[in-house]
């Protein structure tokens, strides 16, 4: 890292200190004390409907192409049939029933909040709210996403849900460090620490981080240790309990990972570390050579350096209509769901193999099709054309809310420290 970048972060640390006073929490144990036994959800909350300001933005969930028309980006249609009047947006499309499609948009509190309203009704127990570096410096877009983390922090308060903030490093070099750190600043300043509804874990608030050590990306590993100083510093003097998003093959230095040495010092200063496995395996056989060659030994490793893990697991993937707006191909139902039997093995491998904790990527993603939250179950509520992922895809019929049933099953064998082979929900 440059020596002026270097002195800028050290001085947004130290800057920070003054206002550490009024940062105090009160006294006593925080409601979210722990991440043990807590299994927790990945939050994008980045879908935005059209607005009287800015009335082609459909950030999310439609690219308009250069010959106009809009195309979606998204694999899977939520279920929307809750929405009160006014809330959401209706889209070009009827279902094949000929009632309206309507979306949803992140801006608006009652979309949120019956979000993490159905995170309680299915026992999980927090999210990892998504915040992209890349958007800090658009200054709409650092607006949306700002709306919606206040909307996101008072439903987790009001639904007795935890939350903390992840910061997304994609596509971020090391310059883009320091908007991250200054960003913290900001939010810490703002009260965000002081919330009820903020995880903490081994004494200290969490932070994520997710984006480190992976190939062929720009950031650089001496870079982020200052960064992790910084934002430490920002924090106060408990400093953080920072749940890093690592490659699958972190520990090894292979695939996806980075071979670079310098990357072990970056893993070895957080306090938990969280593989990203989606797309690393893609069946049940696929998920239980990951947990026989990488997850225990990995848990082994980051065990013996005083460290814990934060296993990732998914329920599928697609990404084809994403794909077509950038004139590319990828198939539909890319990694299918097996009517739930896939989450639910790669929940049971890791619990069984003795993980205190679980995150599920994602609560919300439609984008890339592993979205857990209630989806449109059959063929008969989509449109004819484009294609999406349905929930009966795999020759199951499965109710909207499927995916988080088995969400709280997973949550209650977590807490168990035991899960069945199949489903007992």
């Amino acid at each position: 890292m440059k020596g002026a970048m270097r002195r800028r972060l050290l001085l947004s640390a130290a800057s920070a200190a003054f206002a550490i006073p009024a940062l105090r929490r009160a006294a006593g144990s925080p409601r979210h004390a722990t991440l043990q036994r807590r299994h927790v959800v990945g939050y994008q909350g980045w879908f935005v409907c059209p607005d009287e300001q800015n009335r082609d933005d459909w950030f999310h969930w439609f690219h308009r192409m250069q010959d106009g028309q809009l195309r979606p980006t998204f694999d899977m249609l939520p279920d929307t049939s809750e929405l009160e009047q006014g809330e959401g947006c209706p889209t070009p499309w009827t279902d094949r029933a000929g009632r309206p499609v309507r979306l949803f948009t992140a801006q608006d509190a009652r979309t949120v909040r019956r979000h993490f309203r159905w995170m309680r009704e299915y026992e999980i127990d927090g999210a990892a709210v998504q915040r992209f570096v890349s958007i800090l410096s658009h200054a709409r877009r650092r607006a949306q996403a700002d709306r919606m983390l206040a909307h996101a922090r008072a439903a987790a308060e009001a639904e007795g849900r935890a939350m903390f903030l992840m910061y997304d490093l994609s596509g971020t070099d090391d310059q883009g460090l320091r908007a991250l750190v200054e960003d913290w600043r900001r939010l810490v300043e703002e009260g965000q620490l002081r919330s009820p509804a903020q995880q903490f874990h081994g004494g200290r608030p969490v932070l994520g981080l997710w984006g480190l050590g992976f190939r062929d990306r720009p950031l650089t590993p001496e870079a982020v240790l200052e960064a992790l100083s910084a934002l430490r510093g920002v924090a106060g003097a408990e400093g953080l309990s920072v749940v890093a998003g690592v490659p699958a093959f972190w520990r090894t230095g292979t695939r996806d990972a980075d071979p670079s040495l310098r990357w072990r010092e970056v893993y070895a200063s957080v306090q938990v570390l969280s593989p990203w496995t989606v797309g690393r395996y893609a069946d049940a056989a696929g998920a239980d050579t990951y947990l026989r060659q990488v997850l225990r030994p990995d848990m082994a490793a980051a065990g013996a350096a005083g460290q814990e893990m934060l296993p990732v697991i998914f329920p599928g993937f697609s990404w084809s209509n994403v794909m077509k707006a950038r004139q590319r191909e990828a198939r539909l139902n890319q990694i299918a769901r097996r009517c739930g039997g896939f989450y639910w093995r790669q929940a049971a491998n890791a619990v069984n193999a003795g993980a205190g904790m679980l995150y599920t990527a994602m609560f919300d993603e439609v984008d890339e099709g592993t979205a857990i939250f209630k989806l449109v179950p059959d063929r008969a509520g989509q449109p004819a054309e484009p294609a999406f992922v349905p929930l009966d895809a795999d020759g199951c019929a499965l109710p909207a809310d499927w995916y988080l049933q088995l969400a709280r099953g997973i949550t209650r064998g977590l807490r168990g420290g035991r899960l069945p082979a199949q489903p007992d929900i």
